[in-house]
């Protein structure tokens, strides 16, 4: 194909492996702890760590690393304090986020040359070098991390108090996880857009539940549907010139309303049978 002479579609495809692997892992945990808004939340707070970087005049990615892993730490305190409503945490945190990238975008020097465009929708056509090697890493590390503590998390993901009575460390691993998402989060934002992460994250694996019968097996399909939908909203962008993060949003609302579909067909035929 045309498209696969270009490094930029090369760097873009590679990017959308890594991520492939990444995001059913995180998504499913998430919808399984009932934090699925926890990804919109932290790229929110990531605005505010690019603005701190702006205002500094250092990288963003550092001081946006530094200020999701706080703010990780900060709404699991608040989930924890007040636990029969935990999505407090959430609403508190993610105005809070949006006020102080706001107000730190007034003060910089630079806020007129400032793209926020950039950041707010993202461009995965645009992603660097750099860029794809920290998105591999993140995904080999979460992979591993994975494999090694795949039962614990099963169990803390449907039932905290269990997970406690067991003996696991809940707190470090539920702050732990939200670290994670956040890192995973700061390093998506620049390629795939603060407004569209939340749906790349969610999206595939709420699709892939509908269909799977067991933990794994969501995170397997999970990173196939990832696998098309990101090759399908790529191929579309470059030749439709559309928006790469939105087109790919779209490829995987259509899967999801797809899967929905034959998944309610086949259902009812299994019943009359």
């Amino acid at each position: 194909m045309e498209m696969f002479q270009y490094d930029f579609i090369q760097r873009a495809l590679i990017a959308g492996i890594a991520i492939s692997f990444i995001t059913p892992i995180i998504g499913l945990l998430l919808i399984l702890r009932r934090q699925s808004l926890l990804a919109d939340t932290l790229s929110h707070i990531s605005l505010a760590g690019v603005a701190l970087g702006v205002l500094l005049g250092t990288n963003p990615t550092i001081t946006t690393l530094i200020v999701v892993i706080f703010a990780s730490i900060a709404i699991e305190y608040l989930r924890i304090s007040y636990r029969n409503y935990s999505e407090i945490s959430v609403a508190l945190m993610m105005a809070t986020g949006m006020a102080v990238a706001l107000v730190l975008m007034s003060f910089s020097p630079d806020s007129s040359n400032f793209k926020i465009d950039q950041y707010l929708f993202g461009s995965i056509i645009l992603i660097t070098e750099q860029e794809v090697w920290m998105l591999v890493i993140l995904a080999i590390i979460i992979l591993v991390l994975y494999i090694i503590f795949r039962r614990p998390l099963y169990v803390l993901s449907f039932d905290e108090a269990t997970a406690h009575t067991s003996g696991l460390p809940v707190r470090f691993m539920s702050i732990t996880f939200s670290i994670i998402t956040g890192v995973a989060i700061s390093i998506m934002m620049p390629i795939i857009g603060a407004l569209l992460i939340s749906a790349l994250i969610v999206i595939p694996s709420a699709t892939a539940i509908k269909i799977s019968k067991s933990f794994t097996q969501t995170i397997l399909i999970g990173i196939v549907i990832n696998l098309i939908g990101i090759f399908s909203g790529i191929t579309l962008s470059f030749y439709y010139d559309t928006p790469p993060g939105a087109s790919i949003t779209l490829c995987f609302v259509f899967i999801f309303i797809l899967v929905s579909i034959l998944n309610r067909i086949f259902s009812k035929a299994r019943i009359q049978e």
